[in-house]
């Protein structure tokens, strides 16, 4: 029985999020804090503050949405480079969409005591943008209760992102949602440069009703 690499980083993600709700110190050390990061070179940070959430509710939004987008970003991996090497590129893909949306995020935190951020937001953005990549026309239900085409939510998204990130008010780190989702958008067109075409002629063929 083949295994889902999502369903092991969920796994994983979901043990370690939990050590962390009842270990501050190991939330402490984990978190993204940009800071630290520049003063003792704590360069894992950048890696580890994706497998430790807030609470709960934030890791499973995570790993809810992470579920459904992230299978399919592996199974198109899976066959692109057919098997093992494609699993291996999709967990890469994963890590690597963690650590560079916080690039921008530790540039200009950097000097800030006070930041710190946590949670696999910058990874799970790369799989749902990667995936409306792939599959612009499907559609995404928020809450189960408003559905639109992928492309359409993820323009909104990206601009709802923008918006509140230049606002920089709740404590929600904004900049790794976008860039996260920008990574996933350039990682597929690297990788398929002919997706870029097929992207564009679906939606151009796209009737709301």
């Amino acid at each position: 029985m083949e295994i889902s690499a999502t369903l092991v980083i969920i796994a994983l993600t979901a043990l370690t999020s939990f050590q962390g709700f009842k270990n501050p110190g190991l939330i402490n050390r984990w978190m993204f804090t940009p800071y630290l990061i520049k003063e003792y070179h704590q360069w894992d940070r950048f890696a580890l503050s994706g497998f430790i959430h807030k609470d709960l509710t934030h890791l499973l939004f995570n790993m809810f949405t992470f579920f459904f987008f992230g299978r399919i970003v592996e199974q198109f991996l899976e066959y692109y480079f057919n098997g093992v090497i494609g699993t291996v590129a999709y967990v890469i893909f994963y890590l690597a969409a963690i650590i560079i949306s916080d690039i921008p995020t530790y540039l200009k935190q950097k000097g800030n005591p006070r930041y710190h951020a946590l949670g696999a937001s910058g990874g799970v953005s790369a799989a749902v943008f990667a995936s409306i990549m792939l599959m612009p026309l499907a559609d995404i239900c928020l809450f189960g209760l408003i559905c639109l085409p992928g492309f359409i939510l993820g323009v909104l998204f990206l601009i709802y992102s923008v918006v509140k990130g230049m606002q920089d008010k709740d404590g929600i780190n904004h900049d790794a949602h976008l860039f996260g989702a920008i990574f996933g958008i350039f990682f597929i067109l690297i990788l398929n440069p002919q997706s870029a075409i097929s992207f564009f002629d679906q939606i151009k063929n796209y009737r709301p009703f």
